[in-house]
């Protein structure tokens, strides 16, 4: 198929471009590189330098695309609380020029990057897809209200619409002369944070909040391994049906608390990661756990690495001899 995708340059859109193109498909990826970074963007795809809210110039009834998959997102959920304007332009308004761009083109599916923040604090763990959505951060809602354009979308104008409810995103893909990893400026994520504290780039880290109701006090999150992630995402494409507007969540099921992460960081590097708590964030749910049994039964997706020192000593690898240059 000819693809565009959209955030392609970025940590999650360029691994799918990646396997994308070795399934054989032609790709062009949209991504201004504002959060995007050019090292990642891959060599043999077309790329088109515009700013989401232009995709109409790319995606005209005469470009012949078959699909587009959609990353391009602003993704801090404590930034978006203090800026919440910036999220709902880029991530809202964005995926509406996005949507009305498809629709005129004739494109027939679209695979969403969503979030698991769309559930705020779940009412029941693990979290399924029908449990009741209701963000604490603007980050959050900003994607369930394209979730909801895009079910509109399903059902007014015939759409294939997969929208893909990630939880904590982690690891890196490593295959050959390939590593795509973690990267963001500033960086907010906690497992490269931690790694970079390992590295001695940063000395201490930042654990906020040891005060929620969970076994150590600090929160619980679900992490899914990037390559896992990113096959999903060419299972959905394929299950994508004309009128309707499928949603699956993707974690592995298991949660684990900051301090855990950080154990598992201090094990995999062999480094002391220091550990400094702050207050709470604005937003921040105390736990979020996936039930991916949907995607499981209906695209057949099994995460093939599972635990978090696979996650961690993958990105340790990308770390090391794509950010310090080590070997």
């Amino acid at each position: 198929m000819r693809l565009l995708v959209t955030g392609g340059a970025g940590f999650i859109g360029s691994v799918v471009t990646r396997l994308l193109l070795d399934a054989g498909h032609e790709v062009v990826v949209l991504d201004d590189l504002r959060t995007g970074y050019r090292e990642a963007l891959a060599p043999d795809a077309t790329h088109v330098a515009i700013d989401l809210h232009d995709v109409a110039q790319v995606l005209t009834p005469r470009s012949g695309f078959d699909g587009v998959l959609h990353f391009a997102a602003l993704i801090a959920a404590g930034e978006s609380m203090v800026a919440p304007e910036r999220y709902w332009h880029n991530n809202t308004v964005g995926s509406l020029a996005l949507i009305d761009a498809v629709r005129a083109a004739g494109v027939p599916r679209l695979v969403f990057s969503s979030t698991a923040a769309v559930y705020g604090n779940p009412t029941e763990l693990p979290i399924p897809e029908t449990a009741v959505k209701a963000p604490t951060n603007t980050y959050g809602a900003t994607k369930l209200a394209v979730d909801m354009a895009l079910t509109s979308e399903a059902i007014g104008h015939g759409l294939a619409a997969v929208s893909l409810r990630y939880f904590n995103v982690a690891g890196a893909y490593l295959d050959g002369d390939t590593a795509l990893g973690e990267r963001h400026e500033p960086e907010t994520h906690l497992i490269p944070l931690a790694l970079e504290v390992a590295a001695g780039r940063r000395e201490k880290l930042q654990l906020f909040g040891d005060d929620y109701p969970t076994v150590d006090g600090t929160c619980v999150r679900d992490y899914i391994h990037v390559a896992d992630l990113a096959r999903a995402h060419l299972l959905a494409l394929d299950a994508a049906s004309t009128g309707q507007h499928r949603v699956y969540n993707l974690g592995n099921g298991n949660g684990f608390t900051n301090r855990q992460v950080v154990e598992a960081v201090r094990e995999v590097t062999g480094h002391p990661v220091p550990v400094e708590v702050a207050p709470r964030r604005e937003g921040d749910p105390a736990e979020l756990v996936a039930s991916a049994a949907l995607a499981r039964a209906e695209l057949g997706w099994e995460p093939r690495k599972p635990t978090l020192h696979d996650m961690i000593s993958d990105a340790w690898v990308f770390h090391r001899t794509h950010r310090l240059g080590q070997p």
